[in-house]
């Protein structure tokens, strides 16, 4: 999907009054952001039956095993590691 279609999409507001996996099943694949982050969000957490924190979605592939079933979920810390390995001790120092 291009910028135009994704904007496009999102000013729709295609998911309004959709279910949770409807909502997820589009957009954990989708590159572009075509729902209210706020929405996604919610129905991450949703589907996945745990808080969601706002960097794991900088791991798009990770969000997709869990979902699927390929990968259970290894922590806030793991979590952190794949994305940024280098600040996992500043990050956990401050999240403890």
């Amino acid at each position: 999907m291009n910028k135009k279609e994704a904007v496009k999409l999102y000013n729709s507001k295609w998911w309004e009054g959709k279910t949770a996996k409807e909502i997820v099943d589009f957009q954990l694949y989708e590159r572009r952001l075509c729902v209210e982050f706020s929405a996604f969000h919610k129905a991450m957490e949703e589907v996945l039956g745990r808080p969601v924190f706002t960097h794991e979605f900088a791991d798009q592939k990770a969000l997709q095993e869990e979902y699927e079933g390929k990968r259970e979920y290894d922590g806030i810390d793991a979590s952190i590691k794949r994305i940024v390995p280098e600040h996992v001790q500043v990050i956990k120092i401050i999240h403890d």
